[in-house]
């Protein structure tokens, strides 16, 4: 039996007496009146109903009931509809039935004998919607629960490529290369294999290589022995060690120093290792994932990058597109950074974007990508003192090369280059020195003197 059921009355009340029939037939079941179709349509989308009567032919008096079946599918593809007219017709009937009616009523005598009826034809027919929004429901958790469990918003066609592979590769124990431009969401990738391998309850480790020098390097992921060298006052787990039975993501795996990725092709080959400074072989359980920005084929091809290291690592490539190539996800991830940015700095308030901002944002082509898009959404909800970030409140740098032919960030890359050489000069090749003038550490110099030396900007 229905529990809730919706009239459309028309203008004439016709309908007056199938409402006193259905209150008396349909038990404890509410029995609401509503006179336009805007009403109902509001009533609908609200909150699902059980049941909707409409006059097929008179409607509101504004719309028929034949126009408005369409834009109550549309509220609600779900809800039973009964089509009602003052006489019998089977070409009318079979053509409400074809609109989308779900039944087909006439009024008439013996009203509260036939609405019975009507109730009872109607009960296995609401029976099956239940189940069906009921299944809908348990969808639309399982799909949130998907994205929660990946983390990665978007659904545009490339995306939605990246998913898949990241589904269909995570289960298998072999190392994956991720590939993508900076700020494109790399390390999210890893973390969502992670999350579907089976893996999960194991730790997720990871490192950059970039940011260690090679003696460092091998410390932090093999770990050392008490006395491997000087400082090493006790024994230190690496970061294999670390991710035993897990994931260990090694990003920027491109900037691995040539000597080392010898040591990492050993340990994907036969899962083992030794502590710098130790004998003892051990043995790691942990899977491999990789991620690099840097054109490995090429850097194969000038002698920076081992061959055999790539086809270990390429079991499976994910490539990461960049932002300018994810249609329709740039709305989509720019409320998503806004609604996250007010959770976590709520005293800023409620704020909205005007779609004149999506505008102007998805004309911008986001060289940072998801990174960029990010930090310029925070940067205009903190800025903004209304309730709606507008065009402009975003601050984005205007594209196009400068007078002297070079892009902003190459000049900014020329820069850093001639800081780093003058101050090795200046402090007559050592290196410790240079740092401490520009006021890095050195490791950080060093990770600086590696890129400029190695790939020098165009200046």
């Amino acid at each position: 039996m229905p529990k809730q059921v919706v009239i459309l009355e028309t203008p004439e009340r016709a309908l007056a007496d199938l409402h006193a029939a259905l209150r008396t037939s349909a038990g404890d079941a509410s029995v609401e009146v509503v006179t336009t179709a805007a009403q109902l349509l509001e009533r609908i989308k609200q909150e699902p109903c059980d049941l909707v009567l409409l006059d097929y032919l008179l409607g509101d008096g504004d719309r028929s009931g034949r126009s408005l079946l369409a834009a109550v599918r549309a509220e609600d593809p779900d809800v039973p509809v009964i089509a009602v007219a003052g006489r019998g017709d089977v070409g009318l009937a079979a053509e409400a039935i074809k609109a989308g009616a779900s039944d087909f009523f006439v009024r008439g005598e013996n009203l509260s004998q036939r609405v019975s009826t009507l109730l009872a034809k109607a009960r296995k027919v609401l029976d099956l919607v239940g189940r069906h929004r009921v299944l809908r429901e348990q969808c639309r958790l399982l799909r949130q629960a998907d994205r929660e469990r990946f983390r990665i918003v978007g659904s545009s066609p490339a995306m939605r490529e990246v998913i898949d592979r990241i589904e269909r590769v995570a289960p298998i124990p072999r190392p994956v290369l991720v590939v993508g431009e900076r700020g494109t969401g790399k390390e999210l990738v890893a973390r969502a294999i992670h999350a579907v391998s089976g893996r999960q309850e194991r730790p997720f480790v990871a490192i950059n290589c970039a940011a260690f020098p090679e003696t460092l390097l091998e410390s932090e992921l093999f770990g050392h022995e008490r006395g491997a060298f000087t400082g090493a006052e006790q024994r230190r787990q690496g970061r294999f060690e670390q991710a035993e039975g897990g994931t260990l993501f090694l990003d920027e795996i491109g900037n691995m120093p040539l000597a080392f990725q010898q040591k990492i092709l050993r340990v994907i080959e036969y899962g083992t290792y030794a502590r710098l400074g130790g004998e003892r072989e051990l043995r790691s359980t942990a899977r491999i994932v990789a991620a690099t920005n840097t054109d490995l084929e090429q850097a194969i091809v000038k002698g920076r990058f081992l061959q055999d290291l790539y086809d270990r690592l390429a079991f499976e490539i994910v490539r990461v597109p960049p932002l300018r190539s994810r249609e329709g996800d740039v709305e989509v991830l720019a409320r998503h950074f806004l609604d996250e940015f007010l959770m976590e700095v709520p005293a800023l308030g409620a704020k909205r974007i005007n779609p004149d901002t999506i505008v102007v944002l998805e004309r911008y082509s986001f060289p940072g990508n998801v990174r960029e898009l990010k930090s310029t959404i925070e940067r205009a909800a903190y800025r903004d003192r209304t309730a709606q970030i507008d065009p402009e409140d975003i601050d984005l740098p205007v594209p196009g090369a400068t007078p002297d032919g070079t892009t902003f960030d190459e000049r900014v890359e020329a820069f850093k280059r001639r800081q780093i050489l003058e101050a090795l000069a200046q402090s007559g090749g050592k290196q410790s020195k240079a740092a401490e003038l520009l006021g890095l550490s050195y490791d950080q110099f060093r990770y600086y003197y590696r890129k400029y030396s190695e790939h020098p900007p165009s200046a």
